[in-house]
């Protein structure tokens, strides 16, 4: 029996929090597995549960400051390679196109759609980023974290602009709405 490790991610285009990043080498088959993002919150924490009991895993996280020093490419290529060493399986397969130069991986556009290893890496990694930046919008109220995940939204960028940045905003992620205009 060959064994398929599915890596995918959360987090990469918000303004804040964590970048997440989970490889799951599922041991049963799971019915209901699909993107997390074609998914309710309600079911992703339900199919949760059942992956983390029946799977063997790998979680990592990027804070804003390792993103703002290393940048998003170098924390998703490190991720990679600690979920590769890690989790040993015969085939690693990792959501998207990019696959940065890394022996032995394999991508796939929307992998997370398609084959369910993935598809329980992305919920792994998509209710564990949600879980932190609502735990984060505790300690940050004002921004409304739980709004928007941390996201570029109006609303969130209107907050930015009244509050500043907090300790969990990627402060090299360029934001239009905030730069100086010419006129």
């Amino acid at each position: 029996m060959h064994s398929l490790c599915g890596i995918d991610e959360a987090g990469r285009g918000p303004l804040a929090g964590d970048l997440v990043m989970a490889g799951c080498i599922l041991h049963v088959n799971i019915d209901g597995l699909n993107d997390s993002k074609k998914l309710t919150a309600k079911k992703r924490e339900a199919l949760y549960t059942l992956i983390v009991e029946n799977s063997s895993y790998h979680i990592v996280k990027f804070c804003a400051q390792d993103i703002d020093k290393q940048g998003i490419s170098s924390c998703l290529k490190q991720g990679l390679q600690e979920i590769m060493s890690r989790l040993k399986a015969d085939k690693y397969l990792f959501d998207g196109n990019q696959s940065y130069k890394i022996q032995n991986l394999m991508t796939m556009v929307q992998a997370d759609q398609k084959v369910a290893e993935v598809s329980a890496a992305s919920i792994l990694a998509k209710v564990t980023h949600d879980r932190d930046i609502l735990e984060m919008a505790k300690k940050y109220p004002e921004y409304q974290f739980e709004k928007h995940k941390g996201y570029g939204t109006k609303l969130h960028v209107a907050m930015i602009k009244k509050y500043g940045y907090c300790e969990i905003h990627r402060k090299t992620y360029k934001i239009k709405a905030l730069e100086p205009t010419l006129f």
